[in-house]
């Protein structure tokens, strides 16, 4: 195969891709309509790179260990 024939085969593959993410783009448009998400909201989660607050974990048990006051079997 030629490198012609390659760019050709790249090319066309990826306008395959272009087409494909734009009909999962109209699919998913379509599935979930913005009016139903309330203004400004992206679906997406952020969480913050600040530390927890310790006290919420005085009074959990390690995972795995069982409770700190008692020995594992």
């Amino acid at each position: 195969m030629s490198l012609q024939d390659d760019l050709t085969a790249v090319r066309r593959n990826l306008n395959e891709l272009v087409r494909s993410v734009e009909r999962l783009e109209k699919d998913v448009a379509r599935q979930t309509p913005a009016a139903s998400r309330p203004p400004g909201e992206t679906g997406m989660i952020s969480v913050p790179d600040t530390p927890y607050d310790s006290s919420l974990w005085t009074d959990s048990d390690d995972e795995g260990l069982g409770a700190r006051d008692r020995r594992a079997p």
